[in-house]
């Protein structure tokens, strides 16, 4: 396995997009190639997978290991986070971290009216009620029913029928 983690604060990375940084210049070689990336906002981070024929071989029995880089003066050295995960338990956040970290309603609201097409949103209406968005049908559905109905199973939703008016809940 000649894979390496490279780790960049998002601060270094937003640098580099702008061509403030050049922390990717040093010990990188000339055939590295990003296999994936991931962006860890608890920790501010951005986590690439990089290989090269020229890294080491290492065991895939082993964990990857982090891609040094050389610094230069202009840049920051890389933060160091010793971090140890139990595969067992799920990760604890406070309600008011969690809070915090969600956008706002509308937004999820907006978000979700996005997955539908044009023509459908025209016959919904979109809202927010406690931890889902309500879609209303606001004109008799006839072939478009399925269609709309298949979108919401697929953002996690379902249809609630009731008495007078029946309605799609999708939870945030």
């Amino acid at each position: 396995m000649k894979l390496r983690t490279l780790n960049l604060s998002l601060d270094q990375f937003v640098d580099l997009l702008q061509g403030k940084s050049s922390i990717l210049t040093g010990n990188l070689p000339s055939d590295f190639e990003i296999l994936d990336s991931k962006v860890d906002l608890f920790t501010k981070q951005i986590s690439f997978i990089v290989r090269s024929d020229s890294f080491e071989d290492i065991p895939e029995s082993y964990p990857t290991p982090e891609l040094q880089l050389t610094s230069n003066s202009e840049t920051k050295p890389l933060p160091r986070l010793n971090i140890t995960v139990n595969p067992e338990s799920k990760p604890q956040i406070s309600p008011a971290v969690a809070k915090s970290l969600q956008p706002p309603p509308s937004r999820y609201a907006s978000k979700m009216e996005n997955e539908f097409s044009p023509e459908q949103r025209k016959l919904l209406s979109f809202t927010v009620k406690d931890d889902c968005v309500v879609v209303k049908p606001i004109t008799f559905l006839k072939t478009e029913w399925d269609d709309i109905n298949d979108v919401v199973k697929s953002l996690g939703g379902k249809w609630v029928k009731g008495d007078i008016i029946s309605y799609w809940e999708i939870p945030l």
